[in-house]
């Protein structure tokens, strides 16, 4: 521990210690129990032997104490960094200075830092699991679930349904990637209209020529399409120089790619059945090949592109 030292006085009357002062204010301090002999700044060599005589005052007053070492520093002089070794009462020799094996107050014990011990092994993912289960969060959680997936699968089988489509046959409307939602609940109260966009399961005259063409082990025959109706049932339809007429009326079509180059018709819709044609008329298998769809095939009407972002919307789906 540092000495403490006192601040030193000028040579003016009054200012310094006397000689009688100083060794009464060291016994005074020894006898108090004092654990630690400090050095006071002292005025010429002659204090040293007031310091002395203190210090075996108190050895006889505390005859167990160990060696105590004094720093002595003398006024006008420099700091002495020497110690000097005070020899115990009941041993001559003088006693090595006891060195302090951890200066950091730091430990090597077990554990860390604060006193925790080591955290006993976590239970694994399906402990955790079935711990999980059987608590009262668990079966809330479930149910919640199972509600939500209930009303989720209730809601795509009957009413919306996501779609994407994968082919430009009825391009400009919808491109490659873009994903719709069809609606299923209109088609059962109120009739298929002219222009209305559908997606419909293939008829059976689909069916057969992909299976003529691709084999009947192909996939793609019983894919869902998408296509425009352009005729209802009673409706006399033919396309004629690239251009569509519906009981003899041309129709106005700013929704489809280019005119069509084939011709087709007339014929009369029969009951209970729709003609449907792509947008992109010269690159779509429809209806002028394969013939009428039963309205039975239809699943729902394609009512909201919502995948990309830039093509968000219903432009020409109504």
């Amino acid at each position: 521990m540092p000495s403490v030292r006192r601040r030193s006085c000028s040579p003016s009357k009054g200012g310094l210690i006397s000689s009688v002062a100083a060794p009464a204010l060291m016994a005074v301090a020894l006898l108090l129990g004092s654990q630690e002999v400090r050095a006071f700044d002292i005025i010429g060599n002659r204090r040293i032997n007031h310091i002395h005589a203190a210090v075996h005052t108190s050895r006889r007053l505390h005859p167990q104490s160990l060696s105590r070492h004094v720093h002595v520093h003398v006024l006008g002089r420099r700091p002495s960094s020497k110690l000097l070794a005070v020899d115990d009462a009941n041993n001559d020799t003088k006693k090595p200075i006891m060195e302090d094996p951890n200066p950091g107050g730091l430990n090597n014990y077990g554990g860390s830092d604060d006193g925790d011990t080591e955290p006993a092994d976590e239970p694994n993912f399906i402990q955790q699991f079935q711990s999980w289960l059987g608590s009262e969060e668990g079966k809330r959680d479930i149910q919640t679930y199972t509600i939500s997936l209930s009303f989720a699968l209730l809601l795509r089988v009957l009413i919306i349904e996501p779609r994407y489509i994968p082919s430009l046959s009825m391009y400009p409307t919808f491109d490659v990637g873009d994903q719709l939602a069809v609606e299923k609940v209109s088609k059962r109260i109120r009739p298929m209209g002219r222009k209305e966009v559908v997606v419909f399961n293939p008829p059976q005259t689909f069916r057969d020529i992909m299976n003529a063409n691709y084999g009947s082990s192909n996939k793609k025959s019983k894919e869902a399409l998408i296509k425009r109706i352009v005729a209802v049932e009673g409706d006399t339809v033919k396309v004629t120089g690239g251009k569509l007429y519906v009981n003899d009326e041309k129709q106005d079509e700013p929704f489809t790619a280019e005119d069509a180059a084939y011709e087709f018709g007339p014929v009369q819709v029969p009951l209970g059945s729709v003609l449907v044609l792509g947008d992109n008329r010269n690159h779509s298998l429809d209806g002028h090949i394969w013939g009428f769809l039963p309205r039975e095939n239809v699943i729902g009407r394609a009512v909201f592109v919502y995948w990309p972002p830039w093509r968000i919307g219903t432009e020409n789906l109504f």
